[in-house]
This record gives C-alpha cells, structure tokens and sequence, in this order.
C-alpha cells in the first residue's frame, strides 16, 4: 500500500529528481515554455507556481530563497523583476500544461509546460553558442562566385 506517498519518483534518486527540477524551474524561467514528458511536467507544475510565489514577494528574504532553490541568480532576478509584475493580479494558476504527440521510440506521452500569458520572444534565448559563418575576404569571395 503507498499510503501517504504524494510524488513520483520518475525512477531516480533522490538527488538526482531534486537536480533534473531545479534545472527544468530553470529553464521554465528562462524561456517560459518547455517539451518534456507529462508526468515530469505534472511534477513541476506545482513548484513553478510556488517559485513564482516567492518571487511575488519582492523582499531580500525572497531573493535568497530563489537563489537557494535555483542556484541561478539571473533566474531569480527575472522572477522578481518580470514575472512578478506580470502575475501581481494573478492569485494562482500560473503555468499550464498542453499535452502533445506521444514520443517516437518509446511512446511516452509529450506536454508543453508553460507559463500563462508567456513572452514569444523568450523562447530559445541564449540556447547555447551560436556560431557564425568566418567572413571571407573579398577577392577570395568574388573566385567563388566564379
């Protein structure tokens, strides 16, 4: 019997469960939508919004906590800063979950975990190094062209 057993446990450790959410809240903040499977984002559904809830608070006390829990102080300034404005009327319900196709391979039910009225623009902001195409002299570009 599981009687009071609330979460899944996703077949990882412990620690390794707290580390895969700490770096999903992360990237939820930044980019405020991600695809992961749906039960990964029906267990971080609730520690978005309790996230978001901290940083409504605005306060130095606030502040630490985010750090503590994120381990990513850009993150936590954009919690106070940007979404907190954003949802200071909003009581609750701060992230949604859109279910897509099921994942080639395995099967595995997809979602979208968003968060409610979410910037376009911030999706796939700083992803990684982008690499720029080396700009080739101007005589060797007109032999090319030839």
């Amino acid at each position: 019997m599981r009687h009071k057993i609330a979460h899944r446990k996703l077949n990882r450790t412990s620690e390794h469960r707290k580390a895969l959410f700490k770096n999903m809240l992360n990237s939820l903040i930044k980019h405020e939508q991600i695809k992961t499977t749906l039960p990964k984002a029906k267990e971080l559904k609730p520690l978005i919004d309790k996230v978001i809830t901290i940083g409504k608070k605005k306060d130095l006390s606030a502040r630490r906590s985010l750090i503590s829990k994120l381990q990513n102080e850009d993150s936590a300034e954009k919690l106070i800063t940007v979404l907190s404005k954003r949802y200071e009327n909003r009581k609750g319900g701060y992230s949604r979950i859109v279910r897509t196709r099921n994942r080639f391979g395995d099967n595995s039910t997809m979602a979208y975990i968003e968060l409610v009225d979410k910037d376009f623009n911030a999706k796939g902001q700083d992803s990684g190094p982008v690499q720029k195409k080396p700009e080739l002299p101007k005589e060797e570009a007109q032999q090319i062209s030839k």
